[in-house]
């Protein structure tokens, strides 16, 4: 934890892999948690017209998630990372019941759409050591490979602890910290918007 933690904030204590074997990750998980809910994520992220958010390393994004449960909005502002190894950030979401009212509330406060991508994912909730935990295999359509996704929300004060529980996640699934990997997904599918030149 870094030494500007402010106890009592909500923290993502993620980390995410790339997954050389998703047929294995995706039977362990199985076997560990039950069978997965499959669901796609429709994410747009939001900023200033001069980028104050990315600057910032914060995040304001609007999520759409369809799944065989139905369909649900979240808006989520997620924070300065606190911790530069693992880039976990205090966050806050809530739920959604209109989702072109949202928007409008955004665009009329000045925000644009910035960026808006889709994860398909395959989540499974775990509970370890007292703490409920989130496995989600995510396919991009737009990058190549498989991710895995281990996170926990915590308190600031207990970021140590729930990245050791995700870690002990991940040895579970067999995936080696030198499969960790820190780039986001929005860096990742900017760059190859670029490469393909889409915007």
């Amino acid at each position: 934890m870094s030494d500007g933690a402010r106890p009592g904030r909500a923290v993502e204590a993620e980390l995410k892999a790339v997954v050389r074997d998703p047929a294995a990750v995706r039977a362990r998980l199985d076997a560990l948690a039950g069978p997965g809910r499959a669901e796609v994520y429709r994410d747009t992220y939001y900023d200033l017209a001069d980028g104050p958010l990315a600057r910032g390393d914060r995040e304001l994004r609007l999520r759409t998630v369809a799944g065989p449960a139905g369909t649900r909005t979240l808006l989520t502002y997620k924070d300065a990372r606190v911790d530069p190894v693992s880039g976990a950030k205090p966050e806050a979401e809530t739920a959604v019941a209109d989702p072109a009212a949202a928007a409008a509330v955004l665009h009329g406060l000045g925000y644009r759409p910035v960026l808006a991508f889709e994860k398909h994912c395959r989540n499974h909730a775990l509970h370890r050591a007292g703490r409920e935990l989130l496995a989600t295999l995510v396919e991009v359509p737009e990058l190549a490979g498989v991710f895995l996704e281990v996170e926990t929300v915590c308190g600031e004060e207990d970021l140590a602890g729930a990245l050791a529980a995700v870690r002990a996640v991940l040895a579970e699934l067999g995936v080696p910290p030198a499969d960790l990997t820190d780039e986001a997904y929005t860096d990742a599918v900017a760059a190859a918007r670029r490469r393909s030149g889409g915007v």
